[in-house]
């Protein structure tokens, strides 16, 4: 007797089980409040500190120093850090741009990690870095490329994200911001 209620509890408590499974796995429905409270970032300041990645040809190195919008001449522009221009990509040169994150381990942290006792600690440190990266293409030269800039933090890359792409006159689609094609542009 005492086996058969043994087997009616494990019985009962697998059915309780798999009914809570299966009523987590509904979707989740999300209210009409949480679709519109996306706030959008705050307007970027004029001039950022960013570090140049790569991607423009003849500037193969990496070259700490600043961006602006250079609104008068209708384009983003990098400076060194002794403020002298390096080199700009028209608004209307950008075709898509989108923010990117990758974890990478610091030096100092990857140095310990092999030469010491704290081997375990150092291969568990990452640092999450955070760039802006832009496709192009310059109609004027028929330059194109990928290019990248590394940014501070997550706050200033949403807002000059935000702004290039007011700017450049792109559109969202999903996390990447693109150049819609205008029909009166093809030849």
């Amino acid at each position: 007797m005492r086996n058969i209620y043994s087997i009616f509890g494990a019985a009962a408590l697998l059915a309780v089980l798999f009914a809570g499974t299966a009523l987590g796995q509904r979707p989740r429905t999300v209210s009409d409040t949480e679709r519109t409270s996306s706030t959008q970032p705050a307007p970027a300041p004029q001039t950022v500190n960013a570090n140049y990645e790569g991607g423009v040809f003849g500037y193969n190195k990496k070259i700490n120093g600043t961006l602006t919008f250079d609104d008068t001449n209708q384009r983003l522009l990098f400076r060194n850090k002794q403020q002298r221009e390096v080199l700009f990509i028209p608004y209307k040169a950008v075709l898509s741009a989108f923010a990117d994150v990758k974890s990478k381990r610091p030096i100092a942290a990857d140095v310990a990690a092999r030469v010491s006792i704290f081997a375990l600690p150092g291969l568990l440190i990452k640092k999450k870095f955070r760039y802006l990266t832009m496709q192009y293409r310059d109609p004027d030269t028929n330059a194109e490329g990928i290019t990248s800039f590394k940014l501070e933090n997550k706050e200033i890359l949403e807002s000059v994200l935000n702004t290039l792409a007011g700017k450049a006159d792109l559109t969202p689609r999903g996390e990447v911001y693109v150049r819609r094609n205008d029909p009166n542009d093809q030849p």
